[in-house]
């Protein structure tokens, strides 16, 4: 794999494996569906990002018979009164912030293009939703980022964010692996 913060990266996280449940003509639940998310994206520009969109709901409550719909998913931000679940597997950042920098242009044009990024500041992650995110840190430590301090989370921390401009930075030298659960907000 890449050079990543000046060693060769050898370590890839497992691919996420998406369940699905479902009830039958008899009204008994059952598994519908087991295999990987077909909605992974990646950035060519940033070697081990990877994003697994997992599901995604179209409006508030929902209508739990809803079909999938996660691969019409495009962006960060969920449908308006929706949500969007995805996993990112985060690779450690590179010491050469103009690198940083190139990688993190690229994530948000390519990805992103709806988000509030605003790439001066504390990092050239930082961006901005309209939307409450649960961030639950699966593996690995994680920085947020936020326009007056940075704090590391750990395997079992969860972030709440509230509409806030924040970033993600993996300053360690082995992957991270975050869930995020996005909720449209006003």
């Amino acid at each position: 794999m890449n050079d990543i913060k000046g060693k060769a990266m050898t370590e890839v996280l497992p691919e996420i494996r998406r369940i699905v449940t479902a009830i039958n003509a008899d009204g008994k639940s059952y598994v519908a569906e087991v295999g990987p998310s077909p909605a992974v994206r990646t950035v060519v520009e940033r070697p081990g990002y990877r994003v697994t969109n997992i599901w995604r709901t179209l409006s508030t409550p929902v209508d739990v018979s809803e079909p999938d719909t996660i691969t019409a998913h495009a962006g960060v931000l969920p449908p308006q009164n929706g949500t969007v679940v995805r996993i990112i597997d985060y690779p450690p950042e590179s010491r050469d912030p103009e690198e940083v920098r190139r990688q993190q242009l690229a994530t948000f044009r390519t990805l992103y293009p709806d988000a509030d990024h605003r790439p001066q500041g504390n990092h050239p992650g930082l961006h901005e939703t309209r939307t409450v995110d649960y961030a639950i840190v699966l593996e690995g430590e994680i920085t947020a980022v936020l326009d007056t301090e940075k704090l590391v989370l750990r395997s079992g921390d969860v972030l709440v964010q509230r509409a806030t401009m924040h970033g993600w930075a993996n300053r360690s030298d082995a992957m991270a692996r975050i869930a995020f659960i996005l909720i449209d907000g006003r």
